[in-house]
């Protein structure tokens, strides 16, 4: 069978790759086209476009980026027919991969989304598109089912990938990442996960670096995203007792007191890992605007819309200053503070279905061809 799968960010990469590995078991003949990133390519898949040339943040840029946004999707269409396949796989990514799922469908093409569009945060209308050009929705947060349940789309729950993708990590061992990575042996390790791109991650970064000389004590260690770099991270390391890793957050993760870390993904990564976290986020101020008038969500974070109560603390915005930063990491420290979060991390896991989604997804829809 031939399979095209769309993924468009640094975490759809981590979760495509898994999601190729598990097809290629299923189905040893498979041929797989994506878009995505070295680890699809890694893992089998032939790589038609990188998302490093995709990846726009915030209502502002990506007006910025239209007419690059524009030739992406009229490239993808005629790559899409030129391999001819028996199914189309779209993973997260909603802005793009709508406009192709829907034109793929008109083509006949067989549609089959893996990992939501986050439409339970805002736009729910766009559940009606989804349900006219998707074929098979899988999920991967315990409230989606019931979520669309509710506009009569019967979609399959099938566990949160994350789970797999920290199962198969390779973890240096403790000893072994400090030396490699010049770190403090005694020091106990406050991660910075500041994002994956680069408007982001300017704006983040400097304010978690600006908490370095009020906990001396600690040794901070910056996550470098795969999707930058480390060039890009060179003026922010001007401090040489600050750490830097690429490539390695889960190690760095296995081995963290807290984090502070950008809203996303990783807030829930960090969690799976139990370590305490602060999430952060402050975004351009008209996106910003935009954003809070559409968003209908209580909280951002993954970890705290699971468990539908606040169980991380989150500095939105105007009240991500260095002040509430510094506060909110020194809970952070405190034992009985640490307590609670961590038995509430563990509660959170329970709730995300056990490991397996990869396999569960490609043994659904290989079923289904």
């Amino acid at each position: 069978m031939r399979y095209y799968i769309i993924a468009g960010e640094a975490s759809g990469d981590l979760h495509g790759s898994n999601l190729i590995k598990a097809l290629k078991k299923r189905d040893p003949n498979a041929e797989i086209r994506c878009w995505g990133g070295d680890l699809m390519k890694q893992a089998g898949g032939e790589l038609a476009k990188h998302y490093k040339e995709m990846a726009f943040m915030g209502f502002l840029e990506v007006i910025a980026n239209m007419r690059t946004i524009f030739r992406n999707i009229s490239f993808c269409k005629k790559d899409i027919l030129q391999f001819a396949p028996d199914v189309t796989i779209f993973i997260d990514f909603s802005g793009f991969n709508l406009r192709i799922a829907k034109w793929a469908k008109e083509q006949g093409f067989t549609t089959n989304y893996y990992i939501s569009p986050q439409v339970w945060a805002s736009r729910a209308s766009r559940v009606k598109k989804i349900k006219k050009y998707i074929d098979r929705m899988y999920v991967i947060l315990p409230f989606e089912k019931a979520f669309y349940a509710r506009f009569n789309y019967e979609v399959h729950f099938v566990g949160h990938p994350l789970l797999d993708a920290i199962a198969n990590a390779e973890i240096l061992e403790e000893k072994a990442f400090r030396e490699t990575y010049h770190l403090d042996p005694q020091k106990k390790i406050v991660a910075l996960l500041p994002g994956s791109r680069k408007q982001e991650v300017r704006k983040m970064l400097s304010l978690m670096l600006s908490l370095v000389p009020s906990f001396r004590e600690y040794q901070f260690v910056i996550a470098g995203a795969p999707s930058l770099d480390k060039t890009f991270y060179q003026p922010f390391l001007a401090n040489a007792t600050v750490g830097f890793v690429s490539n390695k957050t889960y190690t760095l993760l296995s081995y963290a007191y807290a984090a502070l870390v950008t809203s996303g993904t990783a807030t829930l990564e960090t969690a799976l890992f139990k370590v305490p976290q602060v999430v952060c986020y402050k975004g351009n101020w008209i996106s910003y605007q935009i954003a809070k008038r559409i968003i209908t969500l209580e909280y951002i974070s993954l970890v705290n819309l699971i468990m539908e109560k606040e169980v991380v603390k989150e500095l939105i915005q105007n009240d991500l200053t260095p002040a509430n930063l510094q506060s909110e990491l020194q809970k952070l420290l405190e034992p009985s503070h640490r307590t609670q979060v961590l038995h509430d991390y563990d509660s959170l896991e329970k709730k995300l279905g056990g490991a397996g989604a990869s396999e569960k997804v490609a043994g659904l829809i290989v079923e289904n061809l």
